[in-house]
């Protein structure tokens, strides 16, 4: 009876540990001191990723981007959106490999 009452014991007091709330924030520093600059600073080994592979792949997608854009001159100014053409095939990517910070997720400049 003794196994069973502290299995009991160590079921209830799981499932209460289970059912309460976590609550973690990790808060992060700019650590550049810039405003504009809300990245945070990546680690060595994100650089280095960004630096060999995204970076590469970017600028691929920019000018591919870019062809697809020509390409799709003629049906895009037909239908009137040649701005949102240009902006989602040649400026997004383009901005990803050129404005972003080395190993930054996202871009840390804010002027659109």
């Amino acid at each position: 009876m003794k196994v069973f009452r502290s299995t009991a014991v160590v079921l209830a007091l799981s499932t209460g540990l289970l059912a309460m709330p976590a609550h973690a924030e990790v808060v992060q520093q700019n650590s550049s001191g810039d405003p504009l600059y809300t990245a945070d600073a990546p680690k060595a080994y994100s650089m280095m990723g960004d630096l060999l592979i995204a970076r590469p792949l970017l600028i691929g997608a920019t000018v591919l981007g870019a062809a697809a854009f020509v390409v799709s001159l003629p049906f895009t100014a037909a239908g009137g959106n040649v701005g949102e053409a240009g902006k989602a095939l040649v400026v997004e990517p383009g901005k990803a490999a050129f404005v972003r910070c080395l190993g930054c997720t996202t871009s840390g400049y804010k002027k659109d």
